[in-house]
């Protein structure tokens, strides 16, 4: 059955984490709040501020805790980490974080080479984190969604069976996440796949269960893929300021939609985001003065508002 499509949707900023992984470049702390606090300002309500992930393999995510200390400190942010293992849920959980999300991999090449963990071994992981996060006091206890990486394809394997999709859909509800997310981390996603993988997840997990995408534009589809899972009433969207972000695990991996490019998308459409596209854009200063060697990409900075568009 076809959700209804909504009349506002959720821009899920993922450029502090996804963003910074994949850049050569480390971002000072001071600059990393000061636009973590920028994006809050124009008007982003979800932001996925870092990973706990050993500093040594990613040096630029290594002052998560503190990032997470100083979103926690702006009113109504939903505040996102992403952890390998439960070692990183208990630093998350510490933390204070509003949402933990554990990334699962359905090319099981991929997960080895980007978790070193098999199906098995993360789906175990899964399960220890969902017990933890059931042991702390309700008050406190953070969301748990489980994201299915490589849903849509993967540059190691290639084509990714829809039924391993599924399958793995199932286990993670049963381990104890509370929502999934499908990903299309290399960007091989088209529309009708888009529209047709939401629709069967959903079939097997419950339409209340799949509320998000995660969406790379490595072959330009991203907007039209985000479209597409719009229409099946998808209500999350992840995206990357300047569309920096990647997945170091995966060659060819290029970055995320721009969140300028899917804000203008939306409000074009009269689909509300709450989210001030002219603060936005100047949010880019911030983010180049923290990475200045660091390509930036974007339709909508470059052209600028057209005079039609209603703010």
């Amino acid at each position: 059955m076809k959700v209804p499509m909504k009349d506002k949707v959720l821009i899920s900023e993922v450029g502090p984490r996804d963003g910074l992984q994949n850049c050569k470049g480390v971002m000072p702390t001071a600059l990393k709040k000061t636009w973590v606090k920028g994006l809050y300002d124009a008007g982003l309500r979800e932001i996925e501020v870092g990973s706990f992930v050993p500093p040594r393999l990613f040096p630029q995510l290594a002052d998560t805790a503190e990032i997470v200390a100083f979103a926690k400190t702006l009113p109504n942010l939903r505040v996102l980490a992403l952890v390998p293992n439960l070692r990183g849920a208990e630093a998350a959980i510490n933390a204070g974080v509003t949402s933990i999300g554990f990334p699962l991999s359905v090319s099981e090449t991929h997960s080895v080479k980007n978790l070193r963990q098999t199906h098995d071994q993360a789906i175990e992981n899964v399960r220890q984190i969902a017990e933890l996060i059931a042991a702390q006091p309700k008050a406190s206890r953070p969301e748990f969604e489980g994201a299915l990486s490589t849903a849509f394809g993967c540059s190691i394997e290639g084509v990714i069976p829809e039924s391993k999709v599924l399958n793995l859909a199932e286990r993670l509800i049963a381990a104890g996440v509370d929502e999934l997310g499908l990903s299309d981390t290399v960007g091989y996603a088209q529309p009708l796949q888009v529209k047709r993988l939401i629709r069967k997840t959903r079939e097997v997990a419950g339409a209340d269960r799949v509320k998000s995408v995660h969406l790379h534009n490595t072959y330009g589809l991203g907007l039209a893929n985000a479209f597409a899972a719009y229409e099946e009433g998808i209500e999350v969207f992840d995206s990357s300021q300047g569309g920096l972000g990647g997945c170091p695990a995966s060659p060819g991996a290029s970055g995320n939609i721009v969140t300028e490019d899917l804000v203008f998308m939306f409000e074009s459409m009269g689909v509300s985001t709450g989210v001030n596209l002219d603060a936005l854009i100047a949010c880019r200063e911030l983010l180049s003065a923290g990475l200045p060697d660091e390509q930036l990409y974007g339709m909508t900075p470059n052209a600028g508002l057209p005079k039609s568009f209603a703010k």
